[in-house]
């Protein structure tokens, strides 16, 4: 899969639809942050990684790079494992999405004090720290798509896609 899209439409309806709101709700919630799919992962960077989203078979799996917004909330959400730096959701037809909000917004802040002193954490130690390895972070290799028109073909296209005017019948 090469675009997070790409990899929504292949699961199935109810991880779809959940593992979308979250999706939805960091890009509109974290400005700036460039989203890729890596192997089953939805990164999403900052100044490097800051969160990644993986939808297992009954659940899915925010991890948060930034680890003072992840304690924050071990009280507040259950299954917050404060060693992964991660939250675990079991019930997908009860995401908190207004807790998620919170997470996402703090930890693009903290991100941005963190980058101005100079401490960014590198890839490889977040997917220490994620339990995930560097296979599971590899982009993607680019899809290459090759035309199987010919010339002339594209050339019927580029006259058809004109904005001559056309009579009328």
């Amino acid at each position: 899969m090469s675009t997070v899209g790409d990899y929504l439409q292949s699961l199935p309806p109810d991880r779809r639809v959940a593992m979308a709101k979250i999706c939805s709700l960091i890009r509109r919630s974290a400005r700036g942050v460039r989203e890729s799919m890596r192997h089953a992962l939805a990164f999403y960077e900052l100044k490097g990684p800051l969160f990644a989203l993986e939808s297992g078979e009954k659940s899915m799996t925010l991890y948060v790079a930034e680890k003072s917004v992840i304690e924050a909330y071990k009280e507040k959400l259950p299954n917050v494992d404060l060693q992964r730096q991660c939250v675990l959701f079991t019930d997908l037809n009860r995401i908190p999405l207004d807790s998620i909000e919170k997470i996402v917004r703090e930890s693009v802040s903290a991100r941005r004090e963190r980058v101005a002193q100079g401490d960014v954490p590198t890839q490889a130690q977040l997917l220490e720290v994620w339990g995930l390895t560097e296979e599971d972070a590899k982009a993607p290799p680019p899809v290459v798509r090759i035309s199987m028109k010919s010339h002339d073909e594209d050339m019927i296209e580029i006259i058809d896609d004109t904005d001559a005017p056309r009579s009328k019948k």
